[in-house]
């Protein structure tokens, strides 16, 4: 049984940081690592965790995760050739440049025609891989993918701010995008064992499609199909760093702990 290559999406909001976070996926055995490059457009704001007293006892307080504020950033506040210099020279492994709009969930802060302009440059920075939206307008699209050629590769990912569907629909969804990237990746909101099943049914019955895929979930039950993505012939799990009760909460999960789960489920 062949693993899937393990991706670690950096933390941080500032290239340092990612970069320093780059070396850590490194040490763990991360085959490629993700820089978000929408969120050198934001400040984190970190918020401590409140206490919820349930009675009088201090045994019956617990902590409740509350995620940063991410705060946005001018369009002109970061230097992004200087940064792709950076990135390029400071981290080992293959990159996979993402700049994903706040429709789908992220943080550029700028129009759809200056994001463009962001994935044109990371493009030509060399980057061993870019991420491309699907609903990218098809004539832009088309144009970052001739520029991308042979020598970067395509995540052609659809992230859904909803939940999974029909099964039947989702795989002929996949199978109309088959042909825009090297890997599909398909991302769902998850919100429990219902959702859960419906994404590990898509994956178990795309295994063996001959199509790349990396399907997973935000939510509860969305690390499902991370878990068990080498039985489910998946060709890329999304990791993080970060380490926190909270991470099975948001369907993610720890690098380390990923590696941990497979060896224990014989997996390797």
């Amino acid at each position: 049984m062949g693993l899937p290559l393990i991706c670690v999406t950096l933390t941080g909001c500032t290239v340092d940081e990612m970069v320093k976070d780059a070396a850590r996926a490194t040490a763990v055995g991360a085959d490629i690592v993700e820089v978000r490059l929408d969120k050198l457009w934001v400040v984190e704001q970190k918020i401590d965790p409140n206490e919820v007293e349930k009675s009088e006892s201090d045994e019956n307080r617990k902590s409740v995760y509350k995620p940063p504020q991410f705060i946005p950033q001018n369009i002109d506040s970061v230097d992004l050739e200087s940064s792709l210099i950076s990135f390029r020279t400071g981290i080992e492994l293959p990159v996979i440049l993402t700049c994903r709009p706040e429709s789908q969930g992220g943080y550029f802060p700028g129009s759809e025609k200056e994001r463009i302009e962001v994935l044109t440059k990371a493009i030509k920075s060399g980057v061993s891989w870019i991420d491309l939206e699907t609903n990218i307008n098809p004539k832009e699209r088309k144009k970052l993918v001739k520029l991308a050629g042979d020598s970067t590769k395509i995540i052609s990912s659809s992230h859904y701010d909803q939940p999974p569907g029909s099964p039947d629909e989702i795989i002929d969804e996949i199978d109309e995008i088959s042909d825009s990237g090297n890997i599909i990746k398909i991302v769902f909101n998850t919100s429990g064992k219902k959702d859960a099943l419906k994404l590990f049914d898509v994956a178990w019955r795309t295994r063996d499609s001959g199509n790349k895929l990396s399907i997973m979930g935000l939510g509860a039950g969305g690390d499902w199909t991370r878990i068990h993505a080498p039985i489910l012939n998946q060709s890329l799990v999304y990791t993080t760093m970060e380490n926190g009760w909270y991470l099975a909460q948001q369907g993610r999960i720890n690098t380390s702990d990923l590696k941990t789960a497979w060896n224990l489920l014989e997996y390797n």
